[in-house]
């Protein structure tokens, strides 16, 4: 290599439904000598096509997307590219959703809010083969206890509660009898220490248990 060679660039996927976020994520990165954006993506199916074709060091992925959410596309792109980098940008700051992210196979998980303060240093990080989580996130994940953790069956049930839906209507939507419904419910304010259904929802949303539909 030639003195006036420039080193190796850390090859970048920006996976973002907002162009304007996209955006700014490209315009942090350009100011890098060592960073280069090599493509993006706006949903989660594209980001598996898109990794696939460009085998990009670090992947950026957000987690609410329309049709494939990021969580899923994780599962996708570590189960036939295990070596895969990811840091996932959200807005969500609940530790739950954090869980699954890095239980799916994220390296890194930072917020939005934090973008031009933390994403260089996280994506130079992750390269380096190391992880990282938001301090205040890492906080909650370290206080919650395991056993608090609801099933897929109880998201479900919570996600129906959360749209409105009586428990005779949970309970049709879902097959099963209404008492069985009843259960889940209890099941549910229990494990998260809610005084009832509306507590419940509030605490799902503020942990990122569940999300509400965005328009």
């Amino acid at each position: 290599m030639s003195p006036s060679s420039s080193p190796t660039r850390i090859r970048i996927l920006a996976v973002d439904d907002h162009p304007l976020l996209r955006g700014g994520v490209a315009a942090l990165i350009a100011d890098q000598s060592d960073m280069t954006l090599a493509g993006e993506a706006s949903n989660g199916r594209d980001a598996i096509e898109e990794f696939r074709r460009l085998k990009p060091d670090i992947t950026l992925m957000d987690v609410q997307l329309p049709g494939m959410d990021g969580i899923d596309a994780i599962l996708a792109i570590r189960a036939e590219f295990p070596a895969a980098r990811i840091i996932v940008l959200t807005t969500y700051e609940g530790d739950f959703l954090a869980q699954r992210a890095l239980k799916a196979g994220a390296q890194a998980y930072i917020l939005k809010a934090r973008v031009r303060k933390d994403l260089l240093e996280t994506i130079r990080m992750v390269h380096r083969g190391a992880k990282r989580v938001d301090p205040q996130i890492a906080e909650q994940i370290a206080c919650r206890m395991e056993d608090d953790m609801l099933s897929e069956r109880e998201i479900k049930v919570l996600s129906l509660i959360a749209a409105g839906k009586s428990n005779r209507e949970v309970a049709a939507q879902l097959a099963i009898s209404e008492e069985t419904a009843k259960t889940h419910v209890r099941n549910i304010l229990a494990k998260l220490g809610a005084n009832d259904r509306t507590h419940a929802v509030t605490l799902a949303l503020q942990r990122g248990i569940i999300h509400l539909p965005s328009n």
